[in-house]
């Protein structure tokens, strides 16, 4: 953990170095979904390639529509997890729920994968398609910090949904404490 702390400093002490010559962030606000799947690897390597592709089909079936009906945009899927963009942090927070949802009825022999999510709004740069920068990165260590299968979302991202949003979904906000012992 010390290394990965260490790595995302380097990425931010990068970035601003970038934003301070006016190359680092990019020109629109959007907010990135990092999703993975809760012990897919060990699952996967016991179950075998057939029933890991029939899971990953179920799986892209059942949190893909949330994301393109809300608005966003699949960025690159990464073997059990993806990449989205969306233009407002309320749309993806609805897409996110939505999927979380939809996998809940996902199940194959018996197993029923859980999702990880993070969410973070900023202002990355998109090059070719991809989206690059500290903002990215920061959404990426939001999905790494869902454990077990919760959605978790970056002050910023809170900060910039509108306050009835959480309200009409019924879901509630647990703060993240993280010790540096």
């Amino acid at each position: 953990t010390a290394a990965r702390e260490i790595g995302f400093g380097a990425l931010q002490v990068w970035q601003a170095a970038l934003e301070r010559l006016g190359r680092g962030r990019g020109t629109e606000q959007v907010t990135i979904v990092f999703t993975d799947l809760v012990a897919f690897s060990s699952w996967s390597l016991a179950a075998g390639d057939e029933r890991t592709l029939a899971l990953l089909r179920q799986v892209a079936r059942a949190i893909e529509p949330p994301i393109a009906e809300r608005g966003g945009q699949v960025v690159k899927r990464m073997g059990d997890g993806l990449m989205a963009v969306f233009s407002s942090p309320d749309r993806a927070v609805r897409a996110a729920l939505a999927a979380r949802r939809n996998l809940a009825e996902v199940e194959i022999d018996g197993y029923k994968p859980r999702m990880r999510v993070g969410l973070h709004t900023g202002s990355p740069r998109e090059i070719g398609g991809d989206w690059l920068g500290v903002d990215v990165n920061i959404a990426a260590r939001m999905m790494e910090a869902g454990g077990n299968g919760n959605m978790m979302l970056s002050s910023t991202t809170l900060a910039a949904l509108r306050p009835e949003t959480l309200d009409e979904l019924g879901a509630t906000v647990k703060p993240y404490k993280r010790n540096f012992w």
